[in-house]
């Protein structure tokens, strides 16, 4: 063949091959024009029936993956579901970053966290709409995001607790419910993103076995400690939930009958759309073996009511239809519980349908968004301990600053953490805290987790130079978190040893030997750790968790007076590991503030002020109530120090224990926050419900409360231990209940 009637052949195939490819888009186009599906005016059930009918068997199975693919003879674009905003938009480039979760859990502020979610999803939105702008349709750039993480916080040892709020079913669900309003906003018709409530149910550990391990919950703490926050966040209308690794009582938790269908479905009534965790259906048949194959995997989960698949079995979906395992009307109708979502989203609408379209990237970072970084780190920061060092002038001659965590940036971001390019260390906002003329000098001085190489001590002779050190101990995200993320941490994430590295308590002992001047620990971390010689050795204790972008100047403000630090403690600081039941154990008994008898070292809802809260009475409004009638609770709160502070006043009732029964020691039924200045006083109402006065048996049932039951309201857990740290006595009545 010669060379230009090969050269005319090629050109005329090119020819024919645009001509088909414009008129397949041609017909694409007026495919999509015509298509009910992508009406925004037209009924959201008669846009998920049409796009439906039109998809073929294999379709319908991608579009019920996490990673689902385009479908260009319908118009549809690719879409990845796995997203992520735990406190702030992750792993997507440039955004705020908020406290990590277990902070903003010990702000007990819902407002704050509801201010916080909102300025999220405005980043969420105003990124996701940059993305698709330029044709970028990534993970972790989409409107669907796998947070908040509702599960409680049990045991100091799973390295995930700092993902929580807590250990409390209370606090956990009035902050969860606000993180949730914030993210999916408040427009009737449109979802500003989607939140997921998760991990459902029953999960905190052990971490490196969650594929495989059976957590056996009882009746009682299933109803009274590991589900009231899912049910509270599905009252709320959380768009999605997320199902867990592993099994609970016999049945991995995204095949559980019980959980999903029984409870979820039935008796909560949710109706949005319930998400694996990835690859957790792969573990039908590698972990927990309940199946064999992928498409039994993938018909199991399905009938189970599993909507959206994060991992590889739902591609599986098609040849279990063939087999007879499930049939495609049971995926037509999971399917369109999984659209439901695509659509509040305005994900196939046209741009400018939704009032989010707007949002563009002048919001990410912004100025405004800094200061509620600022804000909510401030208000996180816990002061376990001053013996009258704190607040610090800021003008002294000279401040020296050390410590593993003193510049490192990972001190302050957690896990499942965004990135930003004006990140804040402790010691770049102590520098920026004091006043010119002043020194401060720096030497990082120990290793995070092991001896340092080289022995010469440069550091601890220059502690007893200055009038001031501060060092900066505790753990990161190296130590503790998911069990491939924590590159440091021999047990996959979770914290076996209960202590700080033992070279940091080694340096710390050398920082106070022979030195009289005051020495302020920082500590950063995500959950509980033994502080036992910190506390005997430094003058201040001051708990800054992973604090954020603006953890640095949140700290400096706090350690300055700038702002009385606020925070309490979300969780129980047992004395050692030996005072808990095993890791494995998932039984309630022994765990947490609730049900801990032993004297711990920090109790839940502990921390100091540089104010001086006083709670002189608490009233009720009648002594004695019949059964299921609400009492209204009336408290005094008096600033009887000398500085503004805000206080974070919580009401507790204990009930009369029973012989054979597992009855809580307390039980936090409402916070409030307080601003208070010198000398003011403010009454504080509460209204204690039939629901948080009863009590849950051993059957799983809810009881209403007779006898006498004991109201507390404080500024920390009403214990003997709260009173010899530092906190006022709470105030107390007595309610009989006939």
């Amino acid at each position: 063949m010669s060379r230009p009637f090969a050269r005319l052949r090629r050109q005329s195939l090119l020819s024919a091959a645009l001509f088909l490819g414009l008129q397949g888009a041609v017909h694409a186009q007026a495919t999509a024009a015509s298509a009910v599906f992508l009406d925004p005016k037209q009924p959201i059930n008669a846009r998920i029936k049409d796009l439906i009918s039109k998809l073929t068997l294999e379709e319908k199975a991608d579009q019920m993956m996490y990673n689902s693919k385009a479908i260009e003879r319908l118009g549809i674009p690719a879409y990845n579901w796995w997203n992520e905003a735990l406190h702030g938009v992750g792993r997507a480039g440039a955004a705020t970053v908020f406290p990590q979760a277990i902070g903003l859990g010990a702000t007990f502020d819902d407002d704050l966290a509801k201010r916080v979610a909102t300025a999220i999803s405005d980043e969420a939105r105003a990124s996701y709409n940059a993305a698709v702008a330029k044709g970028y349709r990534q993970q972790y750039s989409g409107l669907t995001f796998w947070t908040p993480n509702i599960n409680i916080f049990r045991d100091p040892r799973w390295g995930r607790g700092q993902e929580t709020y807590g250990e409390d079913p209370t606090l956990t669900g009035r902050m969860g419910v606000a993180f949730v309003q914030g993210l999916q906003g408040d427009d009737p018709q449109h979802l500003k993103t989607a939140a997921c409530a998760k991990h459902f149910a029953v999960h905190s550990g052990p971490e490196r076995l969650r594929h495989e391990f059976n957590a056996v919950a009882t009746p009682q703490d299933l109803q009274e400690t590991y589900l009231p926050a899912f049910h509270k966040l599905v009252d709320a209308k959380v768009e999605a939930v997320m199902c867990a690794y592993n099994a609970t009582n016999g049945e991995p938790c995204c095949a559980n009958t019980y959980l999903l269908q029984d409870v979820l479905r039935k008796q909560w009534g949710f109706k949005g759309h319930i998400v694996s965790d990835c690859w957790a259906l792969v573990d039908f048949y590698q972990g927990h073996k309940v199946v064999k194959t992928p498409a039994e995997a993938a018909a199991l989960a399905l009938d189970r009511g599993v909507n959206l698949n994060c991992g590889s079995v739902y591609p599986s979906l098609p040849e279990a239809v063939k087999k007879g395992l499930t049939t495609e009307a049971k995926m037509d109708s999971s399917l369109a519980v999984l659209l439901r979502t695509k659509f509040k989203l305005g994900l196939l609408d046209p741009k400018g349908s939704s009032p989010y379209d707007k949002l563009g990237p002048e919001v990410i970072n912004s100025t405004e968004h800094r200061a509620l970084a600022r804000e909510a780190a401030q208000k996180s920061i816990v002061l376990l301990k001053n013996n009258g060092v704190l607040p610090l002038r800021n003008d002294l001659p000279k401040y020296f600053v050390c410590g593993p965590n003193a510049a490192n940036l990972d001190a302050l971001l957690g896990n499942y953490y965004g990135v930003n390019p004006e990140m804040k260390t402790i010691l770049e906002g102590l520098v920026g805290g004091v006043q010119p003329g002043s020194q401060m000098q720096y030497r990082q001085g120990a290793m995070l987790d092991r001896p340092n190489a080289n022995t010469i001590d440069w550091v601890s002779a220059t502690a007893r130079t200055v009038d001031a050190t501060f060092v900066v101990l505790g753990i990161t995200g190296l130590l503790e978190g998911e069990e491939g993320e924590s590159i440091a941490s021999p047990t996959f994430g979770d914290r076996l040893d209960y202590n700080l590295p033992k070279n940091q308590i080694d340096f710390l002992k050398k920082l106070r030997e022979n030195n009289k001047q005051p020495l302020i620990a920082i500590i950063t971390g995500g959950s509980p750790m033994n502080l036992a010689e910190v506390h005997e050795l430094a003058d201040a204790v001051v708990l800054a968790w992973y604090p954020g972008q603006e953890g640095g100047n949140a700290v400096a403000d706090v350690v300055f007076g700038k702002v009385s630090p606020s925070g309490k403690l979300p969780i129980t600081f047992p004395k050692s590991l030996d005072q808990l039941p095993a890791y494995e154990d998932y039984h309630m008994a022994g765990r947490t503030y609730r049900y801990l008898a032993a004297e711990p070292m920090y109790p839940f809802g502990y921390g100091l002020s540089y104010a001086k809260f006083t709670y002189p009475s608490v009233k009720l409004a009648s002594r004695r109530v019949a059964k299921n009638k609400p009492v209204d609770v009336t408290a005094t709160v008096t600033n009887t120090g000398k500085t503004e502070g805000e206080e974070v006043v919580q009401l507790y009732v204990t009930h009369a224990a029973k012989k054979g029964t597992q009855t809580p020691l307390y039980s936090l039924k409402n916070f409030r926050r307080v601003k208070l200045a010198p000398g003011a006083s403010t009454t504080v109402n509460f209204t204690l419900t039939p629901d948080m006065l009863a009590l849950v048996n051993d059957k799983g049932q809810s009881v209403a409360a007779s006898g006498p039951v004991t109201v507390w309201v404080g500024g920390s857990l009403p214990s003997a231990r709260s009173v010899t740290l530092g906190a006022s006595p709470a105030a107390s009545a007595v309610l009989t209940i006939k």
